[in-house]
């Protein structure tokens, strides 16, 4: 499985029947190059313009942005009612979180989740291999409330989403309060990451590059 950051909580999915899974794509306006490529599976977190861009998406994609199961040849994707906010999407709207069964590994994107989950929802998620969170605070969980989803989850890889770079336009925190809570972090000098065996380890950031 290939995994790549374009930016923000962008990410796109390759499994190894080459089928593309496209997650929350954004518009012009974030700073980053907004996504013109092919993609079998898009999903859309919540319906703001930095997440739910889809008009230069090439494939005829099945666009998922509800909560449910669905199920594509050996490929799951599952979604979860939640929050944008601290007051049950009072102040921004819901958010649905949305886990990825890919070639053997459970991936969770968590979208722009504004709280930290209780018990129940985090059960109701299951096991965890690789993690996408929003670290960036502002409008969403910031990097030390971060720190505390991420060790009530414990997958085995996390990688860090929707946080400021020298690239991204919006009024969000960079990824370093997030790596100080952590107390880890490894910088991959790249965009793309490759899985190819099963995960061992516990909670390992990795903290990809456009």
């Amino acid at each position: 499985m290939e995994l790549t950051w374009l930016g923000h909580s962008s990410f796109l999915i390759k499994d190894s029947k080459n089928r593309l899974i496209l997650t929350d794509p954004f518009n012009n306006q974030v700073g980053y190059d907004t996504y013109k490529g092919n993609a079998d599976f898009v999903t859309i977190s919540h319906s703001h313009f930095d997440h739910s861009y889809i008009d230069e998406i090439k494939g005829n994609p099945s666009i998922i942005k509800e909560s449910g199961t669905y199920n594509f040849d050996n490929l799951n994707i599952i979604g979860f009612n939640s929050y944008h906010d601290k007051q049950q999407g009072a102040v921004r709207g819901k958010n649905t979180i949305f886990t990825f069964e890919v070639d053997s590994y459970r991936l969770c994107h968590l979208g722009d989740i504004g709280y930290i989950l209780n018990d129940d929802e985090i059960t109701a998620l299951g096991p965890i291999d690789i993690l996408l969170i929003p670290v960036g605070g502002n409008f969403t969980i910031d990097g030390k409330e971060a720190e505390k989803l991420c060790h009530k989850i414990n997958s085995s890889i996390i990688i860090p989403m929707h946080y400021k770079t020298s690239i991204l336009t919006l009024p969000l925190d960079g990824v370093e309060n997030f790596i100080r809570a952590m107390k880890s972090g490894e910088r991959i000098n790249s965009s793309t990451i490759h899985f190819h065996k099963k995960l061992q380890g516990l909670n390992e950031v990795k903290i990809l590059t456009i």
